[in-house]
């Protein structure tokens, strides 16, 4: 199925890895030119180059911490002077600590949202307006499905991922009118270092083996597996697509009916 995104620029936070990087992949096999942000810059810089030497797109790695505004503004700003516009922004950066309540710290809490919600914030707002004097734009949120569902263990990630679905729906109600569209995708466990680091925090906490963490992760999932990154990339790129030009405002989980609810946020 043709996507109709030859030639179109995006930017993608997060992207030396994981689904960042995924989705980054996807969208320049695509056809898009991109850039991608990330904090560290050797790892950055690596994804670029074999990105760009498979697809045969221009992939442009800037690093930056998407939770300093000087950084976002840099940038955005330096993906605007090359290309001349953005026309796909597709947030990955940012992780939260699982813990109890009890554990967690104010300091872990504070960096969870500023770079989780306020990191999210902050670049649809360096982006919004140009895609609004374009009339035309598409965001994609990549925002865990503990946004959805709260889950105690990973409860620093759910309040910043809560926050940004909330901030996703009232962005799409404002900006709908303009010619661009905002969505999240809501991904469960998704198979990157991130989640790896995750699941060993969890049995360490539990006083269990990793093997049985997994397990436990597992036995929530209906199909018994945990998620490629790959397949959340294909429906970020689905969602960026002109086939996707109704969805707007949405939220939608690819987590194998982890998360189960009768009405959407």
């Amino acid at each position: 199925m043709d996507l109709q995104l030859t030639g179109k620029v995006a930017f993608v936070t997060g992207a030396s890895k994981g689904i960042g990087r995924a989705v980054a992949q996807e969208l320049a096999q695509e056809g898009c030119d991109v850039v991608i942000t990330a904090r560290t810059q050797e790892p950055l810089e690596v994804a670029a180059r074999e990105i760009a030497a498979m697809t045969n797109r221009k992939v442009v790695p800037l690093d930056g911490d998407m939770s300093k505004h000087p950084d976002v503004q840099r940038c955005v700003g330096a993906a605007l002077e090359q290309f001349g516009r953005i026309d796909i922004l597709v947030t990955c950066a940012g992780s939260s600590p699982g813990g109890l309540l009890e554990d967690l710290t104010e300091e872990q809490w504070m960096s969870s949202l500023n770079l989780k919600f306020m990191g999210y914030v902050r670049t649809v707002r360096a982006v919004i307006p140009h895609m609004r004097e374009r009339g035309e734009g598409v965001i994609v949120m990549v925002v865990g499905n503990d946004g959805l569902k709260p889950s105690y263990w990973e409860m620093t990630a759910g309040v910043a991922n809560a926050a940004d679905i909330n901030f996703a729906s009232s962005v799409a109600e404002q900006y709908g009118r303009y010619g661009v569209r905002i969505n999240t995708v809501n991904p469960g466990p998704v198979n990157t270092d991130r989640w790896d680091g995750l699941e060993k925090a969890f049995a360490r906490d539990k006083k269990i083996e990793q093997d049985a963490a997994h397990e436990m992760a597992l036995s929530s999932i209906p199909v018994h597996r945990i998620t490629e990154p790959h397949e959340v990339a294909a429906l970020v790129a689905f969602l960026t697509s002109p086939r996707a030009a109704m969805i707007n405002g949405a939220h939608i989980p690819i987590d194998g009916a982890q998360r189960k609810a009768l009405m959407d946020v």
